[in-house]
């Protein structure tokens, strides 16, 4: 008897070689019927003598999928065999809201690779060579179903080589969406920064002695620009520190390989699989003590970030050229990339020399993907290119179309629809007009994609947050969540999660519910509803957003709250670079509490000890006093501040300020700085320890949740997990998004499932 089965599939099953793997093992198997692209993924009728044989196809379909395809959903139904013996692919259609997931773009692959630097082939150093296991796909896209017509590839006819391999199941170019070569596809250009062109027989080479020179090279890429420079040539890179208003912040580095790397940084084997990854992520590594970099790509820090190679045209500048490049965000500091050629022109004429363009267009801006291995997981810091829109699955589905607009520093924002949330790539810091617009153009453009129409909005409590604002202005029901909550129930989502677990929650800035500044808190909570349970003793925040840019106020707000005004007789050196006068003023703002918030704010207490220790007085990009810090610890000490009494804790205010106390007591006795930077962090960690047991002897919750932008502290995060685990906790940590405020999103968007909606204000 024949047998004929009507297979739904959902994820990433569109432009990665998922229906030609589908006709070829249906030809293998002889089995009838047809694959399709549809909005909801890909539909297959499958029909054979018997159930073994159509068993067998279902297995191996699910088992054998190519490399860049992942199977969310798989459905089957009996349908009435028709005796259709052959097997074809039918051409896509559009039927219905698209439910279907879109890949991200991934690196150029090993047999594109070979084929790059093969002289006998016809696509031989062509910048834009793909197949479909390879290339971009989210940033060239503007519609699903993922077909050419409905990608930036759509100007490009296929010649007819091309066209034959893309019509040919057999071929590994079958509807690779980005086909193209030398007669048919984009081209490259040089162009001087006024945006007139350069002639040269070989333009890639051109670059390459640009860049030997000392130049700097705007260089168009996969989701943007990237500035590039020798990362030897410590005179290009200070220029390029200048021109880019980029003062101390360390630069990304791309090496052409592996073994690169390893000239420069310590690499072991998770790190390199990290490398390796076809997203091509930029991964944090431990440099050498001596190496080649040039000092000032990233001053004053011990770590070095290192990419591979993502496009063909990165493996045409750099391999068997350089052993390293710096290739940092092609846009001036704190702005969003530039993805145009014109834009580039007009945006990063005053910063590059050069500008290498091209006119494949760019149509989803896309910074790098910023990771580190941590406790032997992949820790996302900036989750971007490579990862989006790649969706998060929630546990339970929400009821509506969610929006979730994140926070206004890192900004990411998210669209839920059921159980999926797809999170948007790395906007950033709302703080200027560029970064909101992209805000905006990021909701419209992902919504447009993904065909997702949002009826509720989820944002920050912070009343001035840009988001916050854009938010309430929308005339739709909308969700206040707090920040801190928002993190906890991210990292909650991320795992899996849903019953109540404590929370130890650390970043800089968050608003609480009771009007004041939240930032080292232990939470005790589920996606519905939280308590605060514990946090660090309040202190003045000196100044405001002022506090934050220059660490030494928060060392004075410390020193004021621990010792009273006897500070003053006290001989510490950052005192020494500050005038009587300065201090007095503050004083009298805490005193008279002007403009002198009250904060628990773990990131200032992390800047209250690193000015003290005289290490970062002022600040040029955010938690640079709290990295300094962490550099600055004796990793080889063992021992922590004891500022917890025996005596029952059952919640409150947490003894930050005794801990600072034992810190400059410390300082003042002429203990070493390394040593107390180590005994600071492992203070730290045993204090929010200690307030997590009470939480389980009080609450019966053994499982503990870590987020917030203070667990990118590599040292301190390492030492709370392996106590926690010690102590018998479930930790759950974060992997998938950031602790930082990248991932607020995802938490703003599970809680909103479950929350009251509050209807807008009549127009």
């Amino acid at each position: 008897m024949r047998e004929r089965l009507r297979i739904h599939v959902n994820g990433i099953v569109q432009g990665v070689g998922f229906r030609p793997f589908v006709y070829r093992l249906a030809r293998e198997l002889g089995v009838g019927g047809f694959v399709s692209n549809h909005s909801g993924g890909v539909l297959i009728e499958a029909e054979a003598d018997g159930q073994e044989s159509i068993r067998i196809f279902c297995a191996r379909l699910k088992a054998g999928i190519p490399p860049l395809a992942q199977i969310t959903e798989f459905s089957s139904e009996e349908i009435p065999p028709i005796g259709e013996t052959a097997f074809s692919i039918r051409p896509s259609s559009h039927d219905g809201l698209a439910h279907t997931l879109i890949s991200p773009d991934i690196c150029v692959c090993g047999d594109c690779l070979l084929e790059l630097f093969d002289p006998k082939d016809r696509r031989f150093r062509y910048p834009f060579i793909n197949c479909t296991n390879c290339g971009p796909r989210y940033t060239i896209v503007h519609g699903i179903p993922y077909d050419r017509p409905l990608t930036s590839m759509k100007k490009f006819p296929l010649c007819r080589e091309c066209g034959k391999e893309y019509n040919d199941p057999a071929d590994r170019r079958f509807h690779a969406q980005p086909n193209a070569c030398p007669a048919c596809g984009p081209s490259i250009s040089l162009h001087l920064s006024n945006g007139d062109k350069v002639e040269a027989e070989d333009l890639v080479e051109a670059v390459v002695s640009l860049l030997r020179e000392g130049k700097i090279v705007a260089i168009r890429g996969v989701g943007g620009f990237h500035l590039a420079v020798d990362a030897m040539n410590q005179e290009a890179v200070m220029a390029l520190r200048g021109r880019k208003g980029r003062a101390e912040k360390p630069f990304a580095l791309m090496a052409p390989d592996v073994e690169s790397v390893r000239k420069f940084c310590h690499v072991d084997l998770q790190e390199e699989e990290a490398l390796l990854h076809p997203t091509r992520p930029i991964v944090l590594l431990r440099a050498r003590g001596k190496n080649a970099i040039a000092p000032g790509v990233a001053p004053g820090s011990l770590d070095l970030g290192f990419m591979l190679p993502c496009a063909p045209l990165h493996y045409l500048i750099i391999k068997d050229r350089f052993d390293a490049l710096v290739m940092t965000s092609g846009n001036f500091s704190e702005e969003p990339i530039a993805i145009g050629n014109e834009e580039a022109v007009e945006r990063l004429a005053a910063i590059a020399d050069y500008l290498l363009l091209h006119d494949r267009e760019i149509l989803q801006r896309c910074d790098d993907s910023i990771l580190r291995v941590v406790a032997g997981e992949r820790r996302m810091i900036r989750r971007s290119r490579g990862y989006v829109p790649a969706p998060i699955f929630l546990p339970s589905p929400a009821s509506r179309p969610i929006l979730a607009c994140g926070g206004d520093l890192k900004n990411t924002v998210a669209l839920v629809r059921d159980r999926t949330v797809f999170l948007s790539q790395h906007i950033g810091d709302l703080d200027n007009p560029s970064a909101l617009s992209f805000f905006e153009h990021g909701i419209a453009n992902l919504g447009k994609i993904l065909e997702i129409t949002p009826e509720v909005i989820a944002h920050d409590l912070h009343p001035e947050y840009l988001s916050t604002k854009w938010a309430l202005g929308r005339g739709l029901p909308t969700v206040g969540v707090q920040h801190h909550h928002a993190h906890l129930a991210s990292v909650m989502a991320e795992n899996g999660v849903e019953e109540k677990c404590i929370g130890i929650i650390l970043d800089g800035t968050g608003y609480g519910t009771d009007g004041t500044i939240w930032g080292g808190e232990v939470l005790i909570g589920d996606f519905k509803s939280f308590e605060r349970f514990a946090w660090l003793a309040p202190v003045p925040l000196p100044g405001g957003a002022a506090a934050v840019r220059q660490p030494w106020r928060m060392a004075i707000s410390y020193l004021y709250s621990a010792f009273g005004r006897e500070f003053l007789n006290f001989d510490l050196p950052f005192l020494r670079q500050r005038t009587r006068e300065e201090v007095t003023v503050l004083l009298e703002m805490m005193e008279r509490g002007l403009n002198s918030p009250d904060t628990s704010s773990c990131g200032r207490l992390f800047d209250a000890v690193s000015a003290l220790l005289d290490i970062r007085q002022a600040i040029s990009y955010e938690a640079q006093a709290a990295m300094d810090l962490e550099t600055a610890v004796d990793v080889s000490f063992r021992g922590a501040y004891a500022v917890m009494t025996d005596n029952a804790f059952d919640g409150g205010p947490l003894p930050g300020i005794s801990l600072f106390r034992a810190v400059a007591e410390d300082m003042m006795s002429g203990a070493p700085a390394g040593k107390i930077a180590a005994k600071f962090h492992q203070g730290l960690g045993e204090m929010f320890l200690r307030a997590a047991r009470s939480a389980r002897d009080m609450h019966g919750i053994n499982t503990v949740g870590l987020s917030g932008g203070v667990f990118q502290n590599l040292y301190l995060f390492s030492y709370i997990l392996k106590r926690l685990r010690e102590e018998g906790f479930a930790a759950l940590t974060h992997r998938l998004v950031p602790s930082n405020d990248g991932g607020l999103a995802l938490g703003q968007a599970v809680i909103t499932t479950s929350a009251r909606l509050h209807n807008p204000a009549p127009q």
